[in-house]
């Protein structure tokens, strides 16, 4: 009997042992109907206790091993500033290091560089911290300007106010660009974030990247660079007041690179017709707007060439079952791109960012 217990008991060990590992499908398609996105999301994007297996071996490792560092704005917490937070942690950090953030300013430049993966900053859901500089172009250089620069890998930030406070450009200030974020690690989430500046506003620098929930706003080319992401249920607002706007410049530069942006349940507000919805800041600049809602702040036109008629037949400016008066495609540019369902397909699922071996729920803290 002894022995029979243990022949089953081997069986059910080898069957375990060859099952295939279950992970969320990156081909799942994001569904149309935008009611069905979050339980879309939490089917595929699951916890880490149902994941670790399909995850990153270096990701699941640290996954397993949390550390919580507590920031408050009266200087009362762990360490007195977020950046004395990220200073703490060791180069070649191994383990998830949250940062937990209290209410209030936190007026500081921040640098996460690219030897300090898996940090997460995370703000207090009720009373959303406010990460503050006025950096300027003139200062720092464009992407350096940033408020919050990211270097490393596996980072994530969920419930952040992140704020350029530098004055608006008025034409006339040589170097009066203002980032707020600067994103250039490689497989980053945002969670319930919101970006304020004006000229670039979010350099989306390269890497995958995924923002939810998100809000952003600007005036001129306020989501550029050369990052391959995903922008789901977020908010992009067209600050009026110029001639004209530019919502992205989108630098791919050849037409084998796999970056992007894929914008899908997304809206645009703002007013006034001024809006284009890209521009091609490079040649082969990749945009695509799928079941996304668009105010009449977007111009007609749709989409700029950046006076550079060579760029019209590389460009892949995309729009993709979308609606409101800016979505009309009546008087769209020529090189503007009406995509099928096939066409559409790769931009609207998580296989765009890869996301099935990276991407994880914010964490509960």
């Amino acid at each position: 009997m002894a022995g029979k217990i243990c022949y089953m008991v081997l069986a059910m060990t080898t069957i375990l042992l060859f099952l295939p590992i279950v992970r969320p499908d990156d081909t799942t398609p994001i569904p149309a109907d935008k009611s069905q996105l979050n339980t879309w999301f939490n089917q595929n994007v699951g916890p880490f206790s149902s994941r670790k297996a399909s995850l990153d071996p270096a990701l699941a490792e640290a996954e397993g091993n949390v550390t919580v560092i507590k920031i408050t704005a009266d200087g009362k917490g762990d360490f007195k500033t977020i950046s004395d937070a990220v200073n703490s942690i060791p180069v070649g950090n191994k383990r998830r290091v949250i940062v937990s953030i209290g209410p209030g300013n936190y007026t500081e430049k921040i640098r996460i560089g690219m030897y300090k993966p898996f940090i997460t900053l995370y703000g207090d859901p009720t009373n959303m911290p406010n990460l503050v500089f006025g950096g300027t172009a003139a200062q720092y250089g464009t992407v350096d300007s940033a408020t919050l620069i990211v270097e490393s890998d596996y980072f994530s930030a969920v419930n952040l106010n992140i704020v350029n406070s530098a004055p608006r450009p008025d034409g006339k200030r040589v170097g009066a660009q203002a980032a707020a974020l600067r994103i250039g690690g490689d497989m980053a989430s945002f969670y319930n974030c919101k970006f304020y500046g004006f000229q670039d506003t979010l350099c989306d620098d390269k890497g995958k990247h995924l923002f939810k929930d998100c809000y952003i706003e600007g005036t001129v080319d306020f989501i550029f660079g050369s990052g391959r992401s995903l922008y789901l249920n977020t908010e992009t607002h067209v600050i009026p007041g110029d001639q004209m706007a530019m919502i992205t410049a989108q630098a791919r530069t050849k037409v084998d690179e796999p970056n992007g942006y894929s914008f899908v349940h997304c809206t645009v507000t703002g007013t006034g017709g001024i809006a284009y919805l890209g521009r091609s800041w490079m040649a082969y600049a990749r945009v695509v707007y799928a079941y996304s809602e668009f105010s009449d702040a977007v111009n007609p036109e749709g989409w700029s060439n950046n006076n550079d008629v060579k760029s019209n037949s590389t460009v892949y400016f995309g729009e993709y079952n979308n609606k409101g008066p800016g979505s009309d495609l009546s008087k769209r540019v020529t090189f503007a791109k009406k995509l099928s369902d096939a066409d559409a397909k790769p931009f609207i699922s998580l296989a765009f960012i890869g996301g099935s071996k990276w991407l994880l729920p914010p964490p509960k803290v």
